[in-house]
């Protein structure tokens, strides 16, 4: 019934207008979805008290298991930061070449995409379209470069919070839906590549550095797969993004460009693996605890499990009795970077690298930055379970399987990236949209891990257009005022990017594969 249709979609559209029309951020306007979503699953849907309550503690285990992670990892970044050690390696990588288009790929696309890889939140273009604006570049296209050079490594950057999401959001394994999601973002990997180094020195760079971009993008596509695929996709950007910048250091020298004398005189080694040190403490870490079988089991003893029961709406939609989110408190994603942090804060506080007061100022400077930001996911996973719960997501599902039948797959990863354009992050769009992808694409008979990977692909590179985060990269380069110009000029090269991936899910189909 259309009726229904459009007040299932209600919800969304109230966060749509919010963050577009009013340009209120998902702090404010994610609450206002789920208060909507809860009067029109009670008023519409037949959803009663008990059932809605129940819906809100589920999406209380949801939410602690999405922002450990973020929380977490975004401690991770301030440990580094106010240690000096991400501007060490920042001020390291242009002494290795004066190539323009080889420094865009070097810092735009491998060194964003390890920031992405281990903050997210903006970071990987508000510390390297600086870097860029001090090599010459313009304004403009020192925020072009890393905010398309960071895309592909959103999903399992920000140590895989946007895929912990869409593990939360659908219930199914993070076993079967990595496969796909990995493949799909490795194969954007090589659009980003190409297109920063056309935005960096035009076509004459596509030619002249299409070796070091098919290198470089199948390192970290390779990389980032085979850490997602094997249980370990919370290091799965970063660890793409790390290996990539190591293979890209070590290539600079067939293009170097014009070079004066002495121009690496500033590189200190020491220096640079001294930064890089607290990183190297999350792998390690991360593979002690996922592939030591006695270690794993021991920490996965102590977890939050809650048994619910079976929630049933007043016109008969169905949830069955069953586990919320489980979460290992100690062997979580989140607490292994919470080991990780302090590892690191220990090497770089014996290294001499922090001024008095520095662990106050991680502190504070972690919570100021992702509160906001918590409160949104807090609202919009919220809201997720009662639409679930109540059956609006399946009217949704039911809605669209109708209107678009066999050209699903081509909408999919717009889908993903309209909902990370929306609410500016790639988490939130899983949050929101996972379960009605995977709601229609069982209605149509289409895979889920095909489904569900075009969600998130889309909505990792469609999160670089999001307005928040091209305000954080306009202010850091000098072109506050001017986001406009940056969100025209980004529109482009993201466009096309969506729809190369739209046309590898739909030629994915035809193959048997979705």
């Amino acid at each position: 019934m259309l009726v229904d249709w459009i007040l299932a979609f209600t919800p969304i559209l109230v966060i749509l207008f919010l963050m577009i029309r009013f340009q209120w951020g998902a702090a404010k306007a994610g609450p206002a979805g789920w208060l909507v979503a809860v009067v029109v699953a009670a008023g519409r849907f037949g959803a009663g008290v008990e059932l809605l309550a129940l819906a809100q503690v589920k999406a209380l285990l949801l939410t602690v298991d999405v922002l450990l992670i973020i929380w977490a990892a975004f401690l991770l970044y301030r440990v580094a930061d106010e240690a000096g050690a991400i501007a060490i390696i920042g001020e390291a990588l242009p002494q290795l070449t004066a190539d323009r288009g080889m420094q865009a790929l070097l810092i735009g696309w491998a060194f964003a995409s390890f920031l992405q890889g281990v903050g997210g939140f903006g970071v990987p273009v508000a510390i390297t379209a600086p870097l860029l604006v001090g090599l010459g570049f313009s304004p403009l296209v020192a925020v072009l470069i890393p905010s398309i050079g960071h895309a592909w490594a959103v999903t399992f950057g920000s140590l895989a919070s946007s895929f912990q999401a869409l593990i939360a959001a659908t219930g199914l394994p993070g076993e079967t839906l990595a496969p796909m999601s990995a493949t799909l973002l490795g194969l954007a990997g090589f659009g980003c590549g190409f297109m920063v180094a056309h935005a960096a020195d035009g076509w004459g760079a596509l030619r002249r550095l299409a070796l070091p971009v098919l290198l470089l993008g199948t390192v970290m596509g390779v990389v980032q797969y085979g850490l997602a695929t094997n249980g370990l996709w919370n290091i799965g950007g970063f660890g793409g993004g790390m290996v990539g910048l190591a293979v890209g250091i070590l290539i600079t020298p067939w293009y170097r460009g014009e070079r004066s004398q002495g121009s690496e005189s500033g590189l200190k080694r020491r220096s640079v693996m001294l930064a890089f040190s607290g990183y190297l403490a999350l792998i390690a870490i991360t593979l002690v605890i996922q592939l030591i079988p006695p270690v794993r089991a021991f920490l996965g003893q102590f977890a939050i499990r809650v048994s619910f029961p079976e929630m049933r709406t007043s016109l008969g939609f169905l949830t069955p009795a069953g586990y919320g989110r489980v979460i290992p408190l100690f062997r979580h994603a989140g607490a292994i970077l919470g080991y990780a942090s302090l590892i690191a804060y220990l090497i770089y506080k014996r290294a001499g690298m922090y001024r008095v007061g520095a662990a106050q100022r991680i502190v504070s400077g972690t919570i100021r930055r992702v509160m906001s930001s918590s409160l949104g996911i807090a609202a919009m996973v919220a809201m997720a379970v009662v639409m679930s719960h109540s059956g609006m997501t399946d009217t949704l599902a039911r809605g669209l399987a109708d209107a678009v039948g066999s050209f699903f797959p081509l909408a999919s990863p717009w889908i993903g990236a309209l909902g990370a354009f929306m609410t500016g992050s790639n988490t939130n769009s899983n949050v929101i949209f996972a379960m009605l992808q995977k709601r229609t694409a069982e209605l149509l008979g289409y895979g889920l891990p095909l489904i569900l990977g075009a969600q998130t692909t889309g909505g990792a590179i469609g999160s670089v257009v999001a307005p928040t985060k091209i305000i954080v990269g306009a202010s850091t380069a000098g072109m506050a005022g001017r986001e406009g110009t940056v969100l025209r000029s980004l529109l482009v090269y993201i466009a096309i990017l969506i729809a190369g991936v739209t046309l590898l899910v739909f030629a994915f189909t035809k193959v048997g594969m979705g």
